[in-house]
């Protein structure tokens, strides 16, 4: 296996990579205000939003969705340049700092809102239905960070990072409902895992913030060993489906996005 490729660096905490539908890999940078591209040159292209963008995905249409930590708020990059609000509240409260989202195969938006639970399990999630209705999924969660849908839709994983663990439950995508959620996997600290992303034959790749590593728990929750990463705090993984950058990971702490080219295939994204 090759090591890592420095595919830009520069960036301000960079989060949530994303391919596009064109093959273009997009992130975020949380303490940067902005989105960001790659032009056909590696060149970064930065799209001011305000804010604190953080995790990122594409719906079925190619519109970029973000979470705004710092407004509290699910937004959409749309064509004409303007980020759309699409969701500020839930149970009729602000949303607390949501961090991370993922499209299900009928095309609802669930996201995490870890808001201040690091001490406390005050973290959620939610779900908003391709009608606009936002509904609670889940609650009492220690920081509830990364997620990730199984490859057949079926099953949700979430990251709790201060427990060092991951959740996995069942994914009813009518009712859309968390079914019999239950810690799955201790990944390790010191802080914990992050964003994550499942490999073509079911491995879930997980970005261990703090701990310089990606690693890899088979289906059955065996830890299968991980991927070194230069710099200590990888935030979050995506896989290029035309496979030309493998897994591609953003580091915070020396403001990189890196390519593993060697890694890799991904599942395809439902909101592809």
């Amino acid at each position: 296996m090759t090591g890592a490729r420095v595919l830009a660096d520069g960036l301000r905490f960079p989060e949530g990579p994303a391919f596009a539908p064109d093959g273009s890999l997009w992130g975020v940078e949380l303490q940067g205000g902005c989105l960001f591209r790659l032009d056909a040159a590696g060149a970064v292209v930065r799209v001011p939003t305000g804010g604190a963008p953080n995790g990122l995905a594409f719906d079925g249409t190619g519109r970029p969705w973000f979470c705004d930590a710092d407004r509290g708020q699910i937004r959409r990059l749309d064509a004409d340049g303007t980020a759309r609000v699409m969701a500020d509240a839930g149970d009729d409260r602000p949303l607390d700092r949501p961090n991370d989202l993922a499209f299900d195969p009928a095309g609802t938006l669930v996201f995490t809102c870890p808001g201040n639970s690091r001490t406390e399990p005050t973290g959620t999630v939610w779900a908003r239905t391709p009608d606009g209705t936002v509904l609670r999924v889940a609650s009492g969660l220690f920081f509830p960070n990364g997620l990730a849908f199984t490859p057949d839709g079926r099953e949700l994983v979430i990251a709790e990072t201060y427990r060092h663990r991951l959740w996995r439950g069942g994914w009813d995508a009518v009712a859309r409902r968390w079914t019999d959620p239950a810690p799955w996997v201790e990944v390790g600290g010191p802080i914990g895992p992050d964003g994550m992303a499942f490999l073509a034959g079911g491995t879930l790749a997980v970005a261990v913030f703090g701990r310089s590593r990606i690693v890899l728990v088979a289906p059955d929750g065996r830890i299968l060993g991980g991927i070194d990463v230069p710099g200590e705090r990888p935030t979050n993984v995506a896989f290029d489906p035309a496979e030309r950058h493998g897994m591609v990971v953003t580091e915070a702490e020396q403001g990189r996005l890196l390519s593993f080219p060697d890694v890799g295939p991904g599942v395809r994204l439902f909101g592809r």
